[in-house]
């Protein structure tokens, strides 16, 4: 299954390079019928699939791209509707949180987002971040840095002493006083002023923590 997954993603990233791209699958898993296709050729133009074929077709361009997959079998890429790509769990995460600045978490993302998509994953809903997660999604779309496409909440809301809260367990003098801009809110004025924030920052969707 590994090796599915990473030739599957280095498919894809073949694919948003090339203006047109042919794969010789000699397996394909038809999600919609529930069956195992056999030797299908799938026609790309961009980053968009135009065609699935029966037999292996062979380009009239010789500029085009043919993959040759006829000993694999090829599925649609995974999409994974809860994630948090800037990070991962670790023993030092809580510490990571005093220690890392937010160009550290740049870095971080960037590798986070290689290893999510070499796993299959070829889109992501990012429920939550620093912000860096608005940045690296933008540096995906635009070809810098490899990574799944990406639909992100940018910074995630709660009320105090709420889910995101990003003071929780803090030590007092620490703490402060976050409010809208940190996805603090306290009412209905809070809320808009965050929501509004975000959008203006670039997110996708909001994320609600409700407890």
């Amino acid at each position: 299954m590994k090796t599915l997954l990473s030739i599957l993603t280095f498919v894809f990233s073949i694919v948003l390079a090339a203006q047109n791209t042919y794969l010789h699958c000699g397996k394909l898993i038809d999600t919609e019928s529930g069956e195992v296709l056999t030797e299908q050729t799938i026609v790309v133009s961009g980053n968009k699939i135009i065609s699935v074929e029966k037999g292996y077709k062979n380009p009239d361009n010789s500029e085009t791209i043919v993959i040759d997959l006829k000993s694999k079998t090829v599925m649609p890429g995974l999409i994974d509707m809860h994630v948090h790509i800037e990070s991962e769990t670790n023993p030092k995460s809580y510490l990571e949180d005093y220690t890392l600045n937010d160009a550290d978490i740049a870095f971080n993302s960037v590798k986070y987002a290689e290893i999510t998509l070499m796993n299959g994953f070829t889109t992501v809903r990012d429920l939550g971040g620093t912000g860096v997660n608005v940045s690296l999604r933008n540096a995906i779309n635009a070809g810098k840095v490899k990574g799944p496409r990406i639909f992100t909440a940018e910074k995630a809301l709660a009320t105090t002493g709420g889910h995101a809260d990003p003071t929780n367990g803090a030590k007092r003098d620490l703490i402060g006083n976050p409010g809208p801009k940190e996805g603090v809110v306290n009412g209905v004025d809070d809320a808009k002023k965050a929501v509004r924030q975000r959008y203006k920052n670039g997110a996708d969707l909001i994320k609600i923590t409700a407890t």
